[in-house]
């Protein structure tokens, strides 16, 4: 464990502390998209689910696996005292992420003729961009610690 500690601090020297943490948000903002992808292709392909609740149910998900890396990889972020409230907040920007990402999939799909894994992955795209801002300053933002 102290490598990769040791290997982690390196690249943050390295890259310097907000383009690794952008780094950390792109791998698991990756690691959470190929976990909606992956589970969005095979609810459609081989569950033959509609590819609108495919889209939902895989956005729900990569939620877990979102919230979890986000809070304690790429905002480094440890405390579990408000994690209730945290999480609370990771729910309203996925609501509204899981919002834009349905119309955004359906727009494409039904409006613009795309194929519906092209569609669900720029859609992705979009809402990584939009995301990092609101995790970053309204999720994980710095807070005040508990009293002791």
């Amino acid at each position: 464990m102290t490598q990769l500690a040791a290997l982690h601090d390196w690249a943050e020297a390295l890259l310097g502390a907000r383009v690794f943490r952008l780094l950390r948000y792109l791998i698991s903002g990756g690691t959470a998209a190929a976990t909606n992808l992956t589970a969005f292709f095979l609810l459609v392909h081989f569950g033959h689910v509609y590819y609108l609740y495919a889209s939902v149910i895989a956005f729900i998900m990569s939620i877990a696996v979102s919230f979890t890396m986000q809070k304690f990889w790429t905002f480094r972020d440890t405390p579990l005292y408000d994690v209730h409230t945290q999480f609370a907040r990771y729910l309203i920007v996925i609501l509204a992420n899981l919002a834009l990402n349905t119309t955004l999939v359906y727009l494409l799909v039904e409006k613009a003729g795309v194929w519906y894994l092209a569609a669900q992955f720029v859609a992705t795209v979009v809402i990584a961009v939009t995301g990092y801002f609101a995790y970053r300053h309204f999720v994980f933002r710095d807070r005040i610690s508990p009293p002791a």
